[in-house]
């Protein structure tokens, strides 16, 4: 069908990297791929662009990688750290002079219209976005155009449901700790996998590196990419040393082409 390209927004955890006022060899690291913005990809094709999560870096992620159109959003879950920056898609609203396309599921709406009442409480006001909410769930796959569709994969995060993504042979999951063997069979097959690794220690919503790799070792992806990663893992070339030769730790502003 063709090919689309994967930007890597953010690979980072909550706090992001570095964390406010630490002083760790991480987080001092002057190393470009040492500085982790919340967790974001960009997904692009024909011209048209899509995020997954729009955290509290979205603005700065936008500007950085010159994106001027947006065609939609889909949420993974409601977490802060994935839905904190979606005050400013009115950027787009402005520019393209029409509503946001918003996916997510009916437990991610109920925090959207607790956490940004004004943008849906109906009064009026003319600064707000303007969005359009699609309800998806894991049951059915998601038709962003004529050409690009998704399919959502449920995976846990502690308790709380997550869904992860799968775009022709490329899989995005993150906030996983655990993942059905029902949902895995959505996920095999994929050809470039993107899998949250937190840190080396356990941890009770995450999967940790060991996680991680027995994961990507029974999905066999040709290519993995860890994401979500703490200052508590280690310096970007530290865990690159750690990790089979298919492995790669993802970092912020890496491009991946992929078939669709």
């Amino acid at each position: 069908m063709g090919k689309a390209q994967i930007t890597f927004l953010g690979t980072g955890t909550s706090q992001g990297v570095p964390v406010i006022a630490c002083k760790c060899k991480v987080c001092q690291s002057l190393d470009p791929k040492n500085k982790r913005l919340r967790c974001s990809v960009l997904i692009s094709f024909n011209n048209e662009n899509f995020v997954i999560d729009s955290g509290p870096d979205f603005r700065q992620q936008m500007l950085r990688e010159n994106v001027d159109t947006l065609s939609g959003v889909l949420f993974t879950h409601e977490h802060k750290d994935h839905l904190a920056g979606l005050d400013d898609v009115r950027a787009f609203n402005y520019v393209e002079k029409r509503d946001m396309q918003v996916y997510c599921t009916e437990q991610v709406e109920v925090a959207l219209k607790r956490e940004y009442h004004y943008i849906f409480n109906g009064d009026g006001y003319p600064g707000i976005p303007k969005v359009n909410l699609n309800r998806i769930s894991k049951n059915e796959s998601i038709q962003l155009n004529a050409e690009l569709k998704i399919v959502p994969i449920e995976v846990l995060h502690y308790k709380l449901p997550v869904l992860a993504f799968r775009i022709g042979d490329f899989t995005y999951i993150t906030d996983a700790k655990t993942v059905s063997d029902e949902e895995k069979v959505k996920i095999k097959g994929t050809k470039t996998l993107v899998v949250n690794a937190l840190r080396k220690e356990e941890h009770i919503s995450h999967f940790n590196l060991k996680e991680a790799l027995a994961f990507i070792d029974e999905i066999k992806p040709e290519k993995a990419f860890l994401t979500h990663i703490s200052h508590l893992f280690g310096k970007h070339e530290d865990i690159e040393a750690e990790l089979p030769p298919n492995v790669f730790v993802a970092y912020d502003g890496l491009k991946v082409e992929i078939e669709l």
